[in-house]
């Protein structure tokens, strides 16, 4: 307990478990004599196998955390050691990389020690009682490994089949950089409203007509690099599910859950009514 109440020492464990984690899942895809897609897979998931077991032993499931953006941030990096860093390869690589440092800074940030939980989990480990160890795995973090990993697919088909770079790319590449400066800038804004410590409901920036712009912008960011590697490679419009299934979990699983979370509060149904989903744009007020 000592041990997981310093935040250096946390920080220390989590990077011990994620360089594990790492070597686990080069040793599956150095020995798996599958095709690209097949032992990237497997690797990612003996990689998440390796990270449960330790949510199991510190008995938090917020070990999983960075693993959301760590993972994509390893997949790109290590691929380049084996193909042509060219154009097309370079820019996804850019794209995704400004994606996951910022979500990296961001949980490093908010992390304060191994003895905190997300909240999320806490409520389902509640709500689901004796069948929580399989939604732990499955639920926490075999499916977010698996929605992340299609949506990494197209950078790792537009690094592995180096494409000609054309502008429709470029267009699609610049619209996945506006969602991390979104979201970079939501991040910013919610920081400095919590450290006022006024409470309520943030009213101001980006958040000013938009409850969600921080889950706009990771929904943007990789419909941007899925129609970048289409508009290369037309052939594989079936990438797209990466960000079709990215974007069904943010409007059925965690719009739905941090709103039930933020309804606690009072002032909650007017804030709703006043304030769109995810689009930052002003919302007529309902007629009584």
């Amino acid at each position: 307990m000592k041990l997981k109440e310093n935040r250096v020492l946390s920080f220390m464990l989590i990077a011990i478990v994620y360089l594990l984690a790492l070597a686990a899942g080069i040793g599956v895809y150095i020995a798996c004599p599958f095709d690209l897609w097949a032992k990237l897979l497997l690797a990612d998931v003996a990689s998440t196998v390796v990270t449960f077991a330790f949510s199991l032993l510190f008995g938090n499931a917020s070990v999983y955390d960075p693993y959301w953006s760590v993972q994509p941030l390893a997949i790109l990096f290590l691929l380049l050691t084996e193909f042509e860093a060219t154009m097309s390869a370079i820019l996804p690589l850019i794209v995704v990389a400004l994606w996951g440092i910022r979500l990296t800074a961001n949980w490093a940030y908010t992390f304060k020690n191994l003895t905190v939980q997300d909240w999320r989990y806490t409520m389902l480990k509640e709500k689901t009682g004796k069948l929580y160890p399989f939604v732990n795995f499955f639920g926490i973090h075999l499916v977010p490994t698996l929605v992340v990993y299609a949506c990494i697919l197209p950078a790792v088909y537009t690094l592995s089949e180096a494409p000609a770079f054309n502008a429709g790319a470029a267009v699609f590449f610049a619209i996945s950089i506006l969602a991390v400066l979104l979201q970079g800038t939501a991040d910013c804004q919610m920081h400095a409203f919590r450290k006022k410590g006024t409470g309520g409901f943030i009213r101001k920036g980006v958040w000013k007509w938009s409850r969600h712009p921080n889950y706009l912008g990771e929904i943007l960011m990789w419909w941007g690099v899925g129609l970048a590697a289409i508009c290369l490679m037309p052939e594989r419009w079936y990438l797209l599910v990466g960000a079709v299934l990215n974007t069904l979990l943010f409007l059925f699983v965690s719009i739905p859950m941090a709103d039930k979370h933020q309804a606690r509060k009072m002032g909650f149904e007017r804030y709703k009514a006043e304030t769109r989903m995810l689009l930052p744009l002003p919302k007529s007020p309902r007629k009584p």
